[in-house]
């Protein structure tokens, strides 16, 4: 119980730091700009963050969370979602779907209303619509950065299809990287070197120093 204690105890106090510098770049959203079922953006650090407008300044975004694995004190599961906690959640795999108020979703970031509907083939729902496939979905989720992120929950939402536009630019650099003649010459250098300092100069050596290259260059 101790290292869940300490962690508990760790979330706890970076709730109150972070939430000390977010008020300092606090920004105020003007809630009439936006409609029950709007798809709501805010750029990140490293990502764009996404979630759908409820009304009453609430919105519903699915977001990485550690603290529900470390206890089940509600109050504190409530404030909003830390860098930290966030993190570790990736890692861990778990997150919510959660409302939380456009300031604390927004976290100190401008928002884009509806920018998605310029890029996707499909029309969204009405906004009723949306906002009720949101509010359905609310709870404990398993996260997957690649499969199942933010994005995946809104375009689900307001489109009724389950994608990411940031996964798909993420794959298409990583097979860009990986799959290309200069990792394939690599990959054979690599092996070679592997081979020739263990010894290992039979079948099982030489085969996986041809066919790991040979692989790579035909998918390049």
């Amino acid at each position: 119980m101790f290292p869940l204690q300490f962690l508990y105890n760790f979330f706890s106090i970076a709730v109150v730091t972070d939430f000390e510098e977010k008020k300092k770049k606090v920004v105020q959203h003007d809630t009439s700009m936006y409609k029950r079922g709007d798809l709501l953006e805010v750029p990140r650090t490293l990502f764009t963050h996404f979630g759908i407008y409820l009304g009453n300044n609430r919105v519903a975004h699915l977001i990485p969370d550690i603290l529900p694995v470390l206890t089940t004190d509600e109050k504190a599961i409530e404030k909003m979602v830390t860098n930290n906690r966030l993190i570790l959640g990736v890692i861990a795999k778990k997150a919510s779907v959660r409302v939380d108020s456009l300031e604390d979703f927004a976290y100190g970031a401008e928002i884009l209303v509806n920018h998605m509907d310029k890029v996707c083939s499909r029309s969204p729902f009405e906004g009723e619509e949306v906002a009720r496939r949101a509010e359905k979905l609310l709870g404990t989720v398993v996260y997957s950065l690649l499969w199942y992120n933010c994005e995946h929950y809104v375009m689900y939402c307001r489109y009724g299809t389950c994608m990411s536009f940031q996964t798909y630019q993420f794959c298409k650099v990583v097979r860009k990287t990986v799959c290309s003649k200069t990792s394939s010459l690599l990959s054979f250098l690599l092996c070679l070197f592997i081979m020739l300092y263990t010894g290992s100069v039979s079948i099982f050596g030489i085969l996986p120093t041809f066919i790991i290259p040979f692989t790579i260059w035909m998918a390049s």
